[in-house]
């Protein structure tokens, strides 16, 4: 049995949705300009005072009720044809996106606060008239709803503009550099709410700490999926509760699978199922990778466009270009921004809750190995990745990155030693040269 997710992580999870899907934000939207409709109609058939208002030049030979009808079923109509049209565009756009860069990048497809206000506003409309239509009835003493109808009449305006908008948003989205740069964009936001302090000092993590000898209990999984999400406040408040001490042994992104222990803590005997359900719905388990807390899943989605380019169906080494460009930016984000701490203490030299924090080791290896790997015999892409290292290089002081960024470079200048021609590894030397002679001051 899968335990109750804590309210924080609910709350959370919740609004990840609104924020995301073809679900929750069209149809809050539609609902809104539906009762707004409703509303207006009812107001209106109260209140003779509210229809005066209306300008007579729309209704030059007075308020027909067949008219009102007629124009409110023409509305509706047309709406509901132009909303399977955009559904058509959105299914092609997400097809074409899914097979030709990642099927891993639907994700900003489907979070596109364009797309969702376009199916929002045109499915509103549509419920304005359904809900307007029934007081157009043309029963005797009843008030023709003119404002109403002047209501519908003005969103059907704004539907028409608004299509006209969202083809040519949907026009640059499907445009690999805009979708690269959105990746981009949303994974700086991540390490911008995840560490939001800027570095100081050259270290490149928090303080090295021991971990406990005894973490001798350990806590399975009740449910397998990715996790998406740790509500570290809540674990720390219960580690100090129980007086215990407790470390993750998966971090975000990992899988885990029911049945695998997913945290260990101290003095087990305290832990009791009840605890422990508590403790495990502190973490938000799913079957797919999200961007709440997973700055590592934003790395993977541009490495993989950037893959896909290599491959020798598509052979498109400029997109691949673009990749390494975005990706650089993203690390050096990282680096200006003081590391996330992996040791807890609660009170203050009280050990509480230890959790594995992504290094800047494994996310330059994430981000620019498997490029590399796939790049050693393109020059182009080659060269931008010692360019991106020499970049990156010159941005940090600490002795630990610039040897991290020197292996790298040293893995990019063997790839190419036997791949590259001799004109085009002559210059590959030549930028590594310029990379080691900018970190020899600090090494």
């Amino acid at each position: 049995m899968s335990p109750p997710k804590d309210l924080t992580v609910l709350l959370r999870s919740v609004l990840y949705a609104f924020r995301g899907g073809f679900l929750v934000r069209p149809f809050a939207i539609a609902t809104v300009i539906g009762l707004s409709g409703m509303a207006i109609a009812r107001v209106e058939q109260k209140s003779p005072l509210v229809a005066a208002l209306t300008p007579r030049l729309l209704f030059p030979a007075g308020a027909d009720s067949q008219i009102v009808q007629s124009i409110l079923s023409d509305i509706a109509t047309s709406i509901m044809t132009v909303v399977s049209i955009v559904f058509a565009i959105l299914l092609m756009t997400l097809t074409l996106a899914s097979t030709q860069f990642s099927p891993r990048i639907l994700i900003s497809f489907i979070r596109d606060r364009v797309t969702q206000w376009t199916l929002g506003v045109f499915l509103g409309t549509f419920s304005y008239c359904i809900a307007v239509l029934p007081a157009a009835t043309g029963a005797a003493g009843a008030r023709t709803p003119v404002l109403s109808v002047t209501g519908a009449m003005a969103l059907a305006a704004v539907c028409t503009g608004w299509l006209i908008y969202f083809i040519h948003h949907i026009s640059n989205a499907i445009s690999v550099n805009h979708i690269v740069d959105r990746i981009r964009r949303e994974t700086e936001l991540i390490i911008d709410e995840l560490m939001p302090h800027q570095r100081k000092g050259p270290g490149i993590g928090d303080h090295i700490h021991a971990d406990p000898q005894d973490l001798d209990y350990g806590i399975k999984s009740r449910q397998s999926g990715y996790i998406r999400f740790i509500d570290l406040d809540r674990l720390m408040a219960l580690a100090k509760e129980y007086k215990i001490c407790l470390r993750l042994e998966r971090r975000i992104g990992h899988y885990v699978p029911e049945g695998v222990v997913i945290m260990r803590t101290t003095r087990g005997h305290r832990v009791s199922e009840e605890r422990e359900m508590r403790l495990l719905s502190a973490i938000d388990l799913g079957p797919i990778r999200t961007m709440q807390q997973d700055v590592e899943f934003g790395i993977v989605q541009i490495v993989d466009i950037g893959l896909r380019a290599l491959s020798p169906a598509v052979n498109d080494p400029t997109t691949a270009i673009s990749c390494v460009d975005q990706l650089t930016s993203i690390l050096i984000r990282w680096l200006g921004r003081r590391p996330p701490p992996s040791h807890l203490f609660d009170p203050p030299h009280v050990l509480r809750v230890v959790v594995h924090q992504p290094r800047f080791e494994g996310l330059i290896d994430l981000a620019f190995e498997q490029i590399r790997h796939y790049a050693r015999s393109d020059a182009a892409v080659s060269l931008r990745l010692m360019r991106a290292l020499g970049d990156i290089a010159s941005v940090s002081q600490d002795p630990k990155i610039l040897r991290c960024l020197r292996e790298s470079a040293n893995r990019v200048v063997e790839g190419g030693r036997e791949t590259l021609q001799k004109d085009d590894f002559a210059r590959l030397q030549q930028r590594m040269d310029m990379l080691q002679a900018a970190t020899n001051e600090v090494l």
